[in-house]
């Protein structure tokens, strides 16, 4: 049985600042490290057999904090998306086969906000209106100015999913992906076959592991979400 695992990188310091943030490469705020933290201690005595993250620092940071404090993962090797065969080139000893293989993509990179990004929320609803930043932020398809829609997200990421990662759950493995609230949304609305009105108002916390299970025509069978506890600030 294939198992995925989706976690939502923790908060971020442009989550905590209430900026938009999308592809801008900042770290994990204090209370986002605590909530990795969290979900490291959910998901010790889980055995991951292959790992995927976006090529953005808080979502690698918050991986880390999951592997670091797994049972099972001793060691690990990044495979980089661009000129992988760089980063594999090398003569395979017997150890490598208990290295947990960690694949990095911008394809699961946050959506891209355009000229949004850098800008606080509570600003942008002054300067350009409580609605038309509610239709950029929640709409299915209206992207903001020179950003990405989630439609444009899971234009990208979907076809990641089924290219990368499907293959290794086909094989009944063990995936742990560490990426953003929107382009891990999109993958879930492609899983659970939910419709843009659904996936628009459905939230997935952050450091808050999702679980999905599947037999072996890929077929959904068992879903939970992991409670985690408030970090102090």
């Amino acid at each position: 049985m294939g198992r995925l695992f989706l976690v939502r990188h923790g908060q971020s310091i442009w989550n905590l600042q209430n900026r938009f943030t999308g592809w801008v490469d900042v770290s994990l705020s204090p209370q986002g490290v605590c909530e990795a933290q969290q979900a490291a201690a959910l998901l010790a005595r889980e055995r991951f057999d292959v790992a995927f993250t976006s090529a953005l620092l808080r979502a690698q940071d918050t991986l880390y904090e999951i592997l670091k404090r797994n049972h099972y993962c001793h060691q690990y090797v990044r495979v980089h998306e661009q000129s992988s065969e760089w980063y594999e080139h090398f003569i395979p000893t017997e150890g490598d086969a208990n290295e947990l293989k960690i694949y990095v993509s911008e394809k699961l990179n946050e959506r891209y906000y355009g000229d949004l990004q850098g800008l606080n929320k509570d600003w942008a609803r002054q300067r350009f209106g409580e609605e038309q930043v509610h239709l950029w932020r929640r709409s299915y398809d209206v992207p903001p100015p020179n950003g990405e829609s989630l439609k444009m997200t899971a234009e990208r990421t979907i076809p990641y999913y089924r290219e990368k990662i499907v293959p290794h759950l086909r094989h009944g493995k063990s995936v742990l992906v560490s990426a953003h609230g929107n382009s891990l949304r999109s993958i879930v609305m492609h899983i659970e076959e939910m419709t843009p009105q659904q996936i628009v108002a459905y939230e997935l916390e952050t450091g808050s592991p999702h679980l999905y299970e599947f037999d072996d025509r890929m077929q959904l069978v068992a879903k939970r979400v992991f409670s985690v506890s408030a970090c102090s600030s």
